[in-house]
């Protein structure tokens, strides 16, 4: 299939250079310019293992190409979005504006295709009631449905998560009727090489796929800040929060990952996620029920600070002090800053 990928930075960059591996004729968009040339060139603009080799081998086959232009896109039968949806500078929201306007931009396209059966797939990780409002824009235009298909990338295993995800979520405005089986039919074509391989694919509502991704990021939020509490228990009885781990990890109903006490968590996921899973609830009027999220989140920024702490006691203060820190990124195998 030609598909594109809109919005080509770590999560739409990896997933670009996959669906080429899996056959397919892929255009990457973007408009930073810098970026483009960077990833035409063969270039990764970002630390991920495995990624600059499958960026390579797809440029080198013909059957991926990076742009930033537009109308280059109209061949495209499926057009991916991955636009970021950082947190907004006024509050706990998720800013849309990326978003907005690459649908905006891709209007053009979608519209010169002349009524062709057309797939806009939506990446990104949006509040619930993003899809189905977007979607009342887009499926105005003949032949174009929107549906919600999003990621549950690992950063340092973010190849590995794309080709063998453990499942694939599709949201619908219906999931059922004439329509949803055409759309689900052509993201089934994207994915075939996936779907022959036995990963399950789970088909529902839009809000419901908007709200696994969050539910999801939450969950492994909580579970970081809930043994970093348990870590701050441990150092005022003189217990080891490492073998509390491994033994609450032999429970099959808690697991293990997600389990190791250290400095909390960071990223450009984990978050601005849970912050806009907090805003949303508060706009749906269940705040309430997700208020635990905010102690999540303070845990976490409490977590650098009892660092800093520990440290000064380490030491017997720390003015004057010459101090390394090794590891500036926020977790192995990745170059990623953000709330590092």
């Amino acid at each position: 299939m030609v598909i594109s990928v809109i919005g080509v930075g770590y999560l739409g960059a990896v997933h670009a250079a996959a669906m080429a591996e899996l056959g397919h004729e892929v255009i990457g968009l973007d408009i930073d310019a810098d970026r483009i040339a960077a990833l035409q060139a063969g270039r990764a603009p970002f630390h991920e293992p495995g990624f600059e080799e499958i960026l390579r081998r797809g440029l080198r086959s013909g059957r991926l190409r990076f742009t930033t232009d537009y109308a280059e896109l109209e061949p495209a039968e499926v057009h991916f979005l991955g636009l970021g949806t950082p947190q907004r500078k006024d509050g706990f929201g998720a800013d849309l504006s990326h978003l907005e306007s690459a649908l905006d931009s891709l209007r053009e396209v979608l519209a010169a295709r002349g009524g062709a059966p057309t797939l806009v797939v939506g990446k990104s990780t949006v509040p619930a009631g993003t899809a189905r409002r977007l979607s009342d824009q887009v499926e105005q235009i003949e032949g174009v449905q929107l549906l919600w298909n999003p990621e549950f990338l690992r950063e340092g295993f973010a190849v590995q998560d794309t080709l063998e995800p453990d499942r694939l979520v599709y949201g619908l405005r219906e999931p059922e009727g004439s329509q949803a089986e055409a759309a689900i039919a052509m993201l089934d074509a994207v994915y075939a090489a996936l779907l022959a391989a036995g990963v399950p694919r789970l088909v529902m509502g839009y809000e419901t796929a908007e709200l696994v991704k969050a539910s999801a990021n939450a969950f492994l939020a909580t579970k970081i800040s809930f043994i970093n509490a348990i870590a701050e228990m441990c150092e005022a009885v003189g217990g080891d929060v490492a073998d509390v781990a491994r033994a609450i990890g032999m429970d099959d109903r808690i697991g293990a990952k997600f389990l190791r006490a250290g400095v909390g968590f960071g990223g450009g996921c984990l978050p601005k996620d849970i912050r806009a899973f907090i805003a949303s609830a508060e706009e749906h009027g269940v705040g309430e029920a997700l208020g635990f999220l905010r102690e999540v989140d303070l845990i976490n920024e409490r977590r650098r600070a009892r660092t800093v702490e520990l440290a000064g006691e380490m030491l017997g203060g720390v003015e004057g002090r010459r101090i390394t820190v090794l590891g500036a990124a926020f977790k192995p195998d990745s170059d990623d800053v953000r709330d590092s």
